[in-house]
């Protein structure tokens, strides 16, 4: 027992040196360990830069918009907060786009068909493009939650995301709505910084690929957090 505890009190000091010689006192930590979890998009950092086809097979690539104010609106036309959403979006997009602003449209409901879309945009007249992400690539790098979510991109940066305005159910009268993108777009073109710069989303969940409820191709449950 004396010289088994004598020969691994050797064979330990010779692991140990061969250790230090090669670098260090300790050897070095596994290459299989678990890399770190990306972070959540944040105001005020770059937004991430994404390549997508629009619903006519046109490419689109934030970068190219480098210089410009995006507006990024996660759709889905079989959500009712979307569609109720519609006529809101409509005029925004149409009130900024006389002042330079990018509307896009993204639909990651993965089971969404470009050509469903084409028709969508065509019958409820939308004059902005809509990014086709079935596979939810930028819809997860952004965090969008509902439909609709947004998220506004000055030049560059991420300037607001959040809620369309504090009336998910529709109940509010016009003068009592407090419209966040417009509020935050107004800001931005005027040099200003946008007074509320991040809101709770509200609508229906983002229809995910991975997500159980989507499998059959259906709606499912609306998320209906409140800002």
């Amino acid at each position: 027992m004396r010289c088994s505890g004598l020969r691994l009190g050797v064979l330990t000091i010779g692991l140990l040196a061969a250790v230090r010689a090669y670098g260090g006192d300790e050897p070095a930590k596994p290459a299989t360990a678990p890399a770190a979890k990306p972070t959540a998009v944040k105001i005020g950092q770059p937004a991430p830069d994404f390549t997508l086809l629009d619903h006519t097979g046109k490419k689109h690539r934030l970068s190219d918009y480098a210089d410009k104010v995006v507006v990024l609106e996660w759709l889905n036309q079989e959500c009712p907060y979307s569609v109720r959403a519609v006529p809101v979006v409509k005029a925004l997009s149409t009130k900024y786009a006389e002042k330079g602003v990018v509307w896009l449209g993204v639909e990651s409901t993965h089971w969404r068909k470009p050509e469903e879309n084409d028709k969508y945009a065509r019958d409820k007249e939308l004059k902005y493009p809509i990014l086709m992400d079935n596979e939810g690539k930028v819809g997860r790098l952004y965090g969008a939650r509902t439909t609709p979510h947004i998220f506004v991109i000055n030049k560059g940066t991420l300037a607001y995301m959040g809620a369309l305005h504090d009336d998910p159910q529709g109940k509010k009268a016009a003068s009592e709505i407090r419209n966040y993108v417009d509020e935050a777009l107004t800001a931005i073109l005027g040099g200003k910084d946008v007074p509320l710069a991040e809101t709770t989303p509200w609508g229906c969940s983002v229809k995910y690929k991975t997500d159980a409820p989507a499998a059959e191709g259906k709606p499912g449950s609306p998320e209906t957090s409140q800002p």
